[in-house]
């Protein structure tokens, strides 16, 4: 009898135990899936334009990528602010292409990286964000970008996520702002300076319809500068317009060498802040005025506003000072050779898909070679909620399906006499 209960006894602590096992109770994740701890290798990366039009952004981008990933596989957390660990078991790669701008080689790198093994991707200018959307979100593929144009949120939310927010709401603070300091009598009078390439998508009749229910008179007509003009002297007849037609401010956007002769002939002109004739030129965040500084040397351009960029290297927050210590750690040569604002941008971008990754291996609990780029994109981008990235972007960043704008606020800094000042961070007004 004592021998039937035993066996009784142990088919019982057997069947159990089988059972626990299917269940996946045993793998001390914490989970239940029965996975264990997750462990290999993960790609991020994607597209970066390392020739054409700003290689010089692109090595940046690249360089942060690649630094930031060898920080996270050495220190096995998000940030050294963040109380976020990253698993010690899985280690991240950096993949690259270069797709010189041009949407036709990006698509190419995609399907490249696709058949690699990269579950997500990342891009360079808007030319290949539109080219890219629908393929993207019929893959069910999230990208980060170096592009911000209202398209990525209009006419329908695809799966592209920005950094920093759409031109057109950092048109929108850079005339909040100018408007709470305005002291005249009359409505101040607001123009389209630039509109190529990338500014394209700015003059919209909702942009005009926002300009002008907070206070503004806009004034339409004015020949686009260039987005690179070929000489300074190229952009006087458009400047000229703006002063035969009492113009305040100008709303646009342009590259930094485009900003650089722009701003060397308004000044040639006496056009400017404080200069014969008082006029406020604002340009969204290529025109970055840090790197606009260095470029000019800093001995024009006075006056000059630029939103949605990046804090200067003086900086002293979190953000900016781990930014100095992957590059003093990762680069020969260290921060010195290398400071180019769109590093920050770069370790943003990194930390967004990384991020990702670590989400989706939490939510999904699936081992790293059994995501999907729909696992990544559901179970980690859209559930990204508050990552800091420790002052680089002024507000924590939060996504969500319909919702791929990073940043909540848009950062403004005013060159006054060579030193990038910082105006203040006014909330997004959603103009699209």
């Amino acid at each position: 009898m004592k021998n039937r209960v035993l066996l009784i006894s142990l088919a019982v602590v057997l069947a159990l135990s089988v059972g626990l096992i299917g269940c996946g109770g045993d793998d001390g994740d914490g989970n239940g899936d029965g996975n264990g701890a997750p462990e290999g290798t993960v790609l991020i990366g994607g597209s970066f334009p390392l020739t054409g039009p700003y290689p010089e952004d692109g090595a940046a981008v690249l360089a942060a990528f690649q630094n930031y990933a060898e920080w996270v596989n050495d220190n096995h957390k998000m940030a050294p602010w963040s109380t976020d660990s990253f698993p010690e078991g899985v280690t991240l790669e950096v993949v690259q292409m270069d797709d010189g701008v041009s949407p036709p080689t990006a698509q190419t790198n995609y399907a490249t990286l696709k058949g690699q093994g990269l579950k997500m991707f990342r891009m360079s200018g808007s030319g290949i964000a539109t080219a890219m959307m629908d393929t993207l979100l019929n893959d069910e593929v999230a990208a980060t970008t170096m592009a911000s144009g209202p398209y990525l949120v209009t006419p329908r939310t695809g799966t592209i996520f920005s950094n920093y927010p759409i031109y057109t709401d950092q048109c929108a603070a850079i005339a909040d702002w100018f408007m709470d300091n305005w002291e005249g009598a009359e409505a101040p009078r607001v123009a389209y300076l630039t509109n190529d390439s990338f500014g394209q998508t700015i003059p919209i009749p909702e942009m005009n319809d926002y300009l002008e229910s907070i206070g503004f008179e806009v004034v339409l007509g004015c020949s686009a500068v260039p987005t690179v003009p070929p000489l300074a002297s190229d952009t006087a007849p458009m400047l000229s317009w703006c002063q035969a037609n009492d113009i305040d401010l100008t709303l646009g956007a342009m590259l930094v060498i485009g900003a650089v002769k722009t701003m060397t002939q308004a000044e040639t002109l006496g056009i400017g802040w404080n200069l014969a004739y008082e006029m406020t030129i604002g340009l969204c965040s290529p025109a970055h005025l840090t790197i606009f500084l260095r470029d000019s040397g800093g001995t024009v351009g006075n006056g000059l506003v630029v939103a949605g960029s990046y804090p200067p290297w003086s900086d002293t927050g979190d953000g900016v000072e781990f930014c100095k210590t992957l590059m003093d750690t990762y680069m020969a040569g260290g921060f010195e050779d290398t400071e180019h604002i769109m590093y920050q941008h770069g370790v943003v971008e990194a930390m967004i898909q990384v991020e990702a990754i670590r989400l989706a291996l939490i939510n999904t609990g699936k081992q790293p070679d059994q995501l999907t780029s729909a696992d990544i994109l559901n179970d980690g981008f859209f559930q990204i909620s508050g990552l800091d990235t420790g002052g680089i972007i002024p507000t924590d960043i939060t996504y969500g399906p319909g919702d791929v704008e990073g940043a909540e606020e848009v950062r403004l800094d005013r060159n006054e006499g060579g030193v990038d000042v910082l105006l203040g961070s006014p909330p997004l007004r959603h103009v699209y």
